[in-house]
């Protein structure tokens, strides 16, 4: 008997074990190639670890120690040469004896090369089968998983019990500064052997008297008509009042006994227990996220400039804008994030070949061929909904009929080409919903300048990756401060046809005034703009920028001068309507939180429909004065912040414990900006309660995003981030909810939540 109830899943994972031979293998262990580049491969043990969740490998770096790193923390596993160090060494190692493991957020991936194939077949079978095993796993089984691991931690010596030191260590570790008394006499209470040490079960025991909730009991007690269980009347009741349900209450009462109540005896009375109550709130189904939403729920059958786009800068990028590293690896990261648009650099390359980096820097250069194929592997793996390819052409002519070639040949039928039937110079976009006669489903549209219009000669529109900006008519280059003459360029004599040929519904197009635009452009024309340029229109004339973006697409990328690759904040530009966003999605804050939060929803496809009143021509919306709408009022959002749950540590020092506070922003167009918080608890990371109350006045609630952050607060410093959650106004669910927090990098972090009222009502 080890940890019983909580350890469930690691008795069937190790009766699995005996039987698996994939997984008896993992566990006796391997010498394989840990490359990270072509020159830097060394060979390292690598182990399964008996409890079936954690890999244990050797590492020089760390002397006579060893490292370990958690299966959880793997998002997917590639077979292959699946990567570009991986690719790099393709002549030295066949595809049979490669592997990739790529990990969760901005962690850079582990690349493997096995013994033999058979070896690294075992190991590519044997992560996936654990990796399924996790994500088919239950709240409460990963709640048990948590909690062994805990155990494990505090069992220093590994005797499979823990004395009251360990135990008080143990409170520690987990973010939480209590009283000696208080935690001997939880010690007591759970020591039923009278040993000095808490054992299997003892220590279940323990860790309920100590994650005890008060304030869900309480909820629990307020709505009991007996005190000990919610029958279907009392939950009835709590939907309507608790969590403001309004339809099908008694149906909805059953299910939730019928999916969540863990005690048969309970089932059979139709009743809930507080176990069961507490697995409903802590589930998706108790979630401020509304999961209805979470699936794929609009209409996508809009032209796509009725979408806000998911879309990526310098997405080649891994790191900052002058000596950052360039990888295929950013369009595989970007496009299995949903990211439905992304950008490339060509140059002019050796041998004829084109090349992707950042123009007069220091960045890494890598082909545009491999980014090609990479478009083909992943495009569509995480949507079925088409991606806009985004080129910033600084070619010759000669190697443009490269990239047409590599395009065209690479792609095949998914690069469209043709114009869609019915869809003709006076049709409009496609919406990305089209399937018949030919579909934009699966497809990839290049965005770029081409030969779909009278010659003009213009000065230079070319964003060059510099970060040039033009200062009286010259560009200057900020590494060395130097104008350069912008270069005249005639957009027929220096495109191939080829190239041009490739560009059906993005043509590139300089921006001249909204009026202008009205009048003159096409629908299939692109303008891109810096996020300066941008919100100068939007101050400006801001509803004319929503009219705009109502038949045409719109391109905003960050400013130049980001060199550290940071981003703007993406929240204004959707307030008039701009669909492609682009941000540089290597770097974590705010700005990518938004961005999440955003196309979150929607079955996380890459595409959000834009309101109705900045898809009218007839509407005139402008975010400066949201209250010209035509509306009742603005809405009112009430949350009542009560507590949060095993809040992570944010300094690993012995004793640091965090003290936290909770932040909630309201994002919306500039009338719905605000922040309010929380006041902090000391020393307190594991349980704290707040029961403060935030009120905050929408005006556009279609536009407005809420970020829920939580931080350690230090008076005499900038607070330490540790968590956060960000979503739409429109798919939050009324009612007791807990928020689950994410990391820095947008990972989960179990079982780390808070737990909150909500409610939403007309202001008067």
């Amino acid at each position: 008997m080890y940890l019983n109830r909580k350890l469930t899943l690691l008795g069937s994972m190790l009766q699995f074990l005996r039987v698996d031979a994939d997984l008896r293998w993992m566990r006796a262990g391997s010498v394989m190639r840990k490359v990270k580049s072509r020159t830097w491969k060394k060979q390292r043990y690598f182990r399964l670890q008996d409890d079936c969740a954690t890999i244990w490998y050797k590492s020089e770096k760390a002397g006579n120690a060893h490292c370990t790193f958690s299966i959880s923390d793997v998002e997917t596993v590639r077979e292959g040469h699946q990567s570009e160090v991986l690719l790099s060494i393709a002549d030295e190692f066949p595809p049979d004896r490669c592997f990739t493991l790529v990990f969760r957020g901005r962690r850079g991936n582990l690349d493997l090369v096995a013994e033999s194939a058979e070896e690294a077949q075992s190991w590519v079978r044997g992560m996936r089968k654990l990796i399924e095993n996790l994500e088919s796993m239950g709240e409460q089984e990963k709640l048990d998983q948590w909690i062994c691991d805990w155990f494990k931690k505090a069992d220093k010596n590994g005797d499979g019990r823990m004395n009251f030191k360990e135990v008080q260590d143990l409170l520690k570790m987990m973010n939480m500064d209590m009283n000696e008394h208080h935690a001997m006499r939880l010690f007591t209470l759970a020591d039923k052997s009278e040993s000095g040490t808490l054992e299997d079960d003892e220590f279940v025991l323990f860790y309920k008297l100590l994650t005890e909730r008060p304030e869900v009991r309480r909820l629990f007690q307020q709505h009991s008509s007996d005190g000990h269980t919610l029958s279907l009347w009392d939950l009835e009741v709590f939907l309507r009042e608790g969590q403001l349900e309004q339809e099908n209450l008694r149906e909805h009462a059953a299910e939730l006994v019928l999916c969540y109540e863990p005690s048969d005896t309970a089932k059979t009375r139709q009743a809930m227990t507080i176990d069961g109550f507490l697995m409903y709130l802590g589930s998706p189904e108790g979630s401020v996220f509304n999961p209805s939403r979470k699936q794929l729920y609009q209409d996508m059958r809009q032209p796509l400039c009725h979408y806000f786009i998911c879309s990526s800068h310098n997405t080649y990028l891994m790191e900052n804008q002058l000596r950052g590293h360039s990888s295929v690896e950013g369009y595989i990261r970007a496009l299995s994030r949903g990211c439905r648009c992304v950008e490339v650099d060509c140059w002019d390359g050796p041998n004829g070949e084109p090349i992707v980096y950042h123009g007069y820097t220091l960045t890494s250069k890598i082909l545009f061929k491999d980014v090609v194929s990479v478009m083909g592997q992943y495009a569509f793996k995480a949507s079925q909904y088409p991606v806009i390819l985004s080129m910033e052409n600084h070619c010759s002519v000669e190697q443009q009929r490269v990239l047409a070639h590599h395009l065209t040949c690479i792609l095949g039928d998914k690069l469209l080409q043709n114009a869609l039937e019915g869809r003709s110079v006076s049709g409009g976009l496609p919406s990305p919903e089209v399937r018949r006669p030919v579909r934009t489903r699966q497809r990839i549209n290049l965005h770029a300048h081409a030969k779909k219009s009278p010659p003009h000669t213009h000065p230079c529109t070319c964003r060059h990756p510099c970060t040039c900006k033009y200062i009286c008519n010259h560009v200057v280059d900020p590494l060395t401060r130097v104008p350069r003459v912008p270069c005249v360029q005639s957009s027929n004599e220096r495109l191939s046809k080829e190239l041009s040929d490739c560009v059906v519904y993005c043509k590139s197009v300089r921006f001249s005034s909204f009026k202008h635009a009205r009048i003159h452009s096409k629908f299939y024309e692109i303008s891109s703009f810096t996020e300066f340029k941008a919100k100068k229109h939007m101050k400006e004339a801001g509803a004319d920028f929503v009219h705009h973006n109502s038949r045409q697409l719109t391109r905003i990328y960050p400013s130049g001068f980001r060199t550290d690759s940071s981003n703007f904040n993406p929240q204004e530009m959707w307030s008039v309507g701009c669909q492609i966003v682009a941000l540089n999605f290597q770097t974590a804050g705010v700005e990518m939180d938004l961005n999440d939060g955003l196309f979150g929803q929607n079955g996380r496809c890459g595409y959000v429909l834009k309101p109705l009143f900045m898809r009218s021509a007839e509407k005139q919306f402008d975010p400066e004065h949201p209250q010209m709408l035509d509306r009742s009022g603005p809405l009112t959002l009430t949350i009542q912040v009560i507590s949060g749950q095993q809040l992570p540590k944010v300094n690993q020092k012995e004793g640091s414990i965090v003290d936290p506070l909770v932040r909630v922003e309201l994002h919306g167009v500039p009338l719905d900006q605000a922040k309010l918080e929380t006041h902090h608890i000391e020393n307190n990371g594991f349980n704290p309660i707040w029961d403060e109350t935030l009120k905050f006045t929408v005006h556009v609630p279609e536009l407005a995003l809420v970020r829920f952050v939580v931080e350690d607060y230090d008076k005499t410093s900038k607070n330490d981030f540790v968590g956060q959650f960000t979503l739409p106004f429109s798919c939050i669910q009324q009612g007791y909810r807990h928020i689950h927090l994410l990391s820095k990098d947008g990972t989960k972090i179990p079982p780390s939540s808070l737990f909150v009222h909500i409610r939403i009502t007309q202001r008067t």
